[in-house]
């Protein structure tokens, strides 16, 4: 198997330890919890999505495994304003951390960033599938998506937009995304999925509605990279049923310059430290070298 050398270079704006980060939504809505997966190997890590205000979310069942992955309908549950308190020692501590956040409009997105000035990066939660009036609700649009980054790139930080694949054409929304000044993309979020009790005869997530992630949709997040490589300038960062270090060289191969893993965790919270073990070595080659090769 191929293996690579560690990063040394800037990902999107972001000095990675390596080409793997933690998902949003997994692990991510303490201090104690990130500070953990920094220690067990990965190279980067995404907060919980953080909103303009305090959400319980959705009423349980709300995580569902599945033979193929997951299923979830969260609601984005968040603290709000007050995370910014909850994560302030990893910020003095310069730890590579890239805070989630969403809105429902281009301001909503700004008043939250303006409470993390001491965040290293920004990932734009545009692609949540089922908040209604959030996500996928307005990442969809491609104006929407263009003015949303734009609000939050006024703060000088760098600027991931994570992009839905429940779209037509994944590639307009990730060039609305460059032209609003984002510094990566990141794909995929879930996709819209939902399973029912045959015993109870009803929907078995408490929402009714919610998002696939896991082994199921790597080959749809495989080609939603690939098909923003053809058109985007910027690095993309492929995230969706990632398990595997042949799974990281595979997306990388597509076009992702580093991955996200989350559904993983869930059966092995020392996933990354295993994949990176399989995936590095001193006399690795550069990940420049293979990352978009299946294009030529």
């Amino acid at each position: 198997m191929i293996r690579l050398q560690k990063p040394i270079e800037k990902i999107g704006g972001v000095s990675l330890r390596n080409h793997m980060l933690l998902a949003a939504g997994v692990l991510g809505t303490t201090a104690a919890s990130l500070s953990r997966m920094l220690r067990l190997g990965v190279g980067g890590v995404v907060t919980k999505s953080i909103g303009p205000e305090s959400k319980d979310g959705y009423h349980g069942p709300s995580l569902i495994p599945i033979t193929c992955g997951m299923l979830n309908a969260m609601g984005l549950p968040n603290p709000s304003k007050e995370f910014a308190d909850e994560i302030s020692t990893l910020f003095a501590a310069n730890y590579p951390v890239v805070v989630s956040i969403f809105g429902g409009t281009p301001a909503e997105f700004a008043k939250v960033a303006a409470w993390f000035p001491d965040a290293q990066a920004f990932e734009l939660n545009l692609s949540c599938p089922h908040a209604e009036g959030y996500g996928a609700a307005i990442g969809a649009n491609p104006r929407t998506v263009r003015e949303c980054t734009r609000a939050v790139k006024a703060f000088g930080k760098p600027i991931w937009v994570k992009l839905t694949p429940n779209v037509a054409d994944i590639s307009v929304i990730g060039m609305a995304a460059e032209e609003g000044g984002a510094d990566a993309i990141v794909a995929i979020n879930t996709v819209k999925a939902m399973r029912i009790s045959t015993g109870m005869r009803r929907p078995v997530l408490g929402n009714t509605f919610g998002g696939l992630s896991g082994t199921a949709v790597f080959p749809i997040a495989v080609r939603a990279v690939y098909d923003l490589y053809e058109v985007c300038g910027i690095p993309i960062i492929g995230c969706g049923g990632i398990a595997t270090a042949d799974n990281v060289l595979e997306m990388m191969m597509a076009g992702a310059a580093a991955v996200e893993i989350g559904s993983a965790v869930y059966g092995d919270i020392s996933v990354f430290s295993g994949i990176a073990e399989e995936l590095y070595a001193d006399n690795g080659i550069p990940a420049r070298e293979i990352v978009g090769c299946a294009h030529d």
